[in-house]
């Protein structure tokens, strides 16, 4: 998160509103935090997207792109499959930074809930996890878990411990290989 997004939302009211605001801060966060030099693939999807919202406003009915873009706003904010995003990546148990869900909704959602598998094993397909969780279940049972990701997010909201620092931040990989080479470069050290 943000320096502003940790220090404001910091009560149970403002946590709510983040919720809500969540996919937004997910869209803009990367253009603040570490911001890129757009691509010509980026101003082809703003384009296209924007092209698409205009023909749909303009042929069926403006009510349709703002259709879009509130159920976009939804369905990734204040909705029970949008505790998904908060279960996977903030820690609710110290010691432990991702979480999987073991719920009904991972029927309708290609089984994005088995959050831990996903992470042991990248490669293997959403509909093979609940398999890799059964055969490693000794692994897996141990593990803090969720059955509802509308208690995820009640949770979010509700616990004073919980809100946007209650990350795991990772120093960027080639950030610091670039640093060591450059300090190996320095100090007179062999490069590879």
């Amino acid at each position: 998160p943000t320096d502003w997004e940790g220090d404001f939302f910091n009560s149970a009211p403002k946590k709510v509103l983040w919720v809500l605001m969540q996919p937004l801060f997910y869209a803009i966060r990367p253009l603040v935090v570490n911001p890129k030099d757009p691509c010509w693939k980026e101003a082809m999807n703003f384009v296209t997207t924007f092209a698409f919202n205009f023909a749909l406003a303009h042929f069926v009915n403006w009510k349709a792109p703002v259709f879009n873009i509130a159920s976009t706003l939804l369905g990734m904010g204040l909705h029970p499959v949008a505790g998904h995003f908060i279960s996977e990546h903030y820690v609710f148990v110290p010691g432990q930074e991702t979480y999987s869900y073991y719920g009904w909704l991972n029927l309708v959602t290609f089984n994005v809930g088995y959050h831990n598998e996903h992470h042991d094993f990248p490669r293997v397909s959403g509909f093979r996890l609940p398999q890799v969780r059964k055969i490693a279940s000794e692994f897996y049972d141990p593990l803090h878990s969720y059955d509802s990701w509308s208690g995820v997010i009640y949770d979010y909201i509700v616990r004073q411990d919980l809100g946007p620092y209650a990350r795991i931040k990772r120093a960027n990989k080639k950030v610091l290989d670039e640093k060591q080479m450059a300090d190996n470069i320095l100090s007179g050290k062999k490069v590879d």
